[in-house]
């Protein structure tokens, strides 16, 4: 651990007396919600535990929406949170709250420590179950009188737990079983989730798909865990992925599922979800496998080691010749994507799509993207071309708008030299604008792409479509000036108007060596398309 992101308070006085000591590195937020969703952004680019420091009362409620974010997307995180003294828990004291009740539905385990003599072993058990398994938010509820009092350290080498033992390795029957699904296989599909990043299996994965020559899917949270410029690569899959993803996962007879849970964006209506199709799923997680959808062969166990496994199976075997046999399949993916690309139609008014698509171009497509949460989320999911592991950072379960800021920040510790870029609506980034004052204070050059519509953008999109087009409080009016605002922080503010500005403000943008909004005032009521709605089949799409 080299950074910690927090903000101070009397229960956690002392704990920052001692910090300052120390070479520990320490980002003061401007919100306690902006210290989680900053520790989730770091632990995201950098694969280390994030770790967040906040006081007692509203300091420790104020990280439950980026606890849960970072629950939902299996993200190490350690919380540790001051709370009254132990004399005092239960008798409504100044600033009390039962945080580890609160958090105990969206953690991965909690505790509240009553005896300094147990802090220390406390303190590594909870790094070790966040980033061990499944990995998750773990909660550290520290009251004054602990913090304040001395014990004597004692070396901890290993952490041990015997009710807690994930499984990595995978059952060695169930493999030579997925080879044989494979060699029947004529029209396979590999579905990519967030798993294949977590545990470091974007090279393995590459290799298999080349060596079964099976297209390539993911969900949202697996971005980057298969290079998008692949010709395996299918594009995104689900309720706003490509058309082309959701025929073949809805044609296919053999569906490969690494690391990803079967979430309803995904999925559609499940019991319409690759019904043709043997599953095959592929999870360190038990309790996720057959949770949503029914499966032919469950492995449990992490994504990487079960993926070489399989490679080193299928390097021993004659497989024959698998373009050959796939030959048919892959035309008919062809035809799809031809019949259905992701496209638009640039006229006068900036389109959204139009300035990713530049945004990618400008960054060569080697920076840390991280986005907010809406149109602008799906938008660059859908445009801008995730070759790299590590490099989507976006609340994908969750959903919780005010995240890529501080997410921003802290991808931006945990890689300094690295361009990061938070994808924004108009909307979505007013939820934690706060912390430009963190980006100004620490010089983090953080770019901010505002795609700014004057609306909540999604939800007017569903309002367009399935509600008579009632804009019923989706409008932002007396929205403020997001350069003028720019430059209050300290920041440098851009703004396009026009479509032949758009590459012009990027570049400037992305040469500053500051933190820097850019407001794009696009197309307000561009929509995310292809989309399915709610409670159908991924196949049955808006296209238009």
């Amino acid at each position: 651990m080299d950074t910690i992101f927090g903000y101070p308070g009397g229960a956690t006085v002392d704990i920052y007396n001692e910090l300052v000591k120390t070479e520990i590195g320490h980002i003061t937020v401007r919100h306690e919600q902006g210290a989680v969703h900053a520790a989730d952004g770091y632990a995201r680019a950098s694969g280390k535990v994030g770790v967040c420091l906040v006081t007692s009362g509203p300091g420790a409620t104020n990280t439950v929406s980026g606890i849960a974010s970072a629950f939902m997307d299996s993200i190490p995180v350690v919380v540790l949170t001051g709370q009254v003294p132990t004399s005092l828990i239960g008798n409504d004291a100044f600033q009390e709250v039962d945080i580890v009740g609160i958090t105990r539905p969206c953690t991965k385990h909690n505790y509240l420590v009553k005896d300094v003599r147990e802090l220390s072993q406390t303190v590594r058990e909870a790094f070790f179950i966040a980033r061990s398994g499944r990995p998750g938010p773990v909660l550290v509820d520290l009251p004054k009188d602990v913090i304040q009092s001395r014990a004597t350290y004692k070396t901890i080498k290993e952490v041990r737990l015997r009710s807690y033992n994930p499984t990595y390795e995978p059952n060695a029957k169930q493999l030579p079983k997925v080879v044989k699904l494979i060699r029947e296989s004529t029209r396979p599909v590999i579905l990519a989730g967030g798993g294949v990043i977590l545990s470091g299996a974007s090279d393995a994965l590459r290799k298999f798909a080349k060596k079964i020559q099976s297209p390539v899917t993911a969900t949202l949270m697996g971005l980057g865990g298969f290079p998008a410029s692949h010709p395996l690569w299918l594009g995104m899959i689900g309720m706003h992925g490509t058309y082309r993803a959701n025929m073949a996962s809805g044609e296919c007879d053999l569906l490969i599922a690494i690391g990803a849970r079967f979430d309803d964006r995904v999925t559609g209506r499940t019991d319409t979800f690759a019904r043709g199709a043997k599953i095959v799923h592929i999870d360190i997680d038990p309790t996720s496998i057959r949770k949503n959808v029914p499966v032919a062969i469950p492995i449990v166990g992490d994504c990487k080691i079960t993926l070489e496994k399989l490679n080193k199976i299928l390097e021993q075997e004659d497989l024959g010749d698998f373009k050959k046999i796939r030959r048919p399949w892959f035309r008919q993916i062809e035809k799809w994507k031809a019949t259905q690309p992701l496209a638009y139609h640039q006229e006068d008014m900036i389109k959204p799509q139009f300035v990713i698509e530049k945004l990618y171009e400008v960054t060569k497509g080697k920076a840390i993207i991280t986005t907010e949460v809406g149109q602008n989320q799906m938008w660059a999911a859908q445009f801008y071309k995730f070759d790299y592991p590590n490099c989507f950072i976006t609340s994908g379960g969750l959903g919780c708008m005010g995240f890529g800021f501080p997410a921003a920040l802290g991808a931006q510790i945990a890689c300094p030299g690295k361009l990061v870029v938070d994808v924004a609506g108009d909307a979505s980034i007013q939820m934690n604008i706060q912390e430009m004052a963190t980006a100004v204070q620490y010089n983090l050059p953080v770019k901010i792409v505002v795609l700014n519509n004057g609306y909540m953008g999604m939800v007017r999109q569903w309002q367009q479509l399935f509600y008579e087009k009632r804009y019923a409080c989706t409008e932002m009016e007396a929205a403020p000036d997001f350069v003028k605002l720019a430059e209050a922080y300290g920041a440098v503010g851009l703004r396009a108007t026009r479509p032949e500005e758009v590459e012009q403000v990027l570049n400037k943008g992305m040469s500053t060596k500051k933190p820097v909004i850019m407001d794009f005032v696009v197309e307000r009521e561009e929509c995310v398309y292809p989309m399915v709605p709610a409670g159908s089949p991924i196949t049955e799409m808006l296209l238009v």
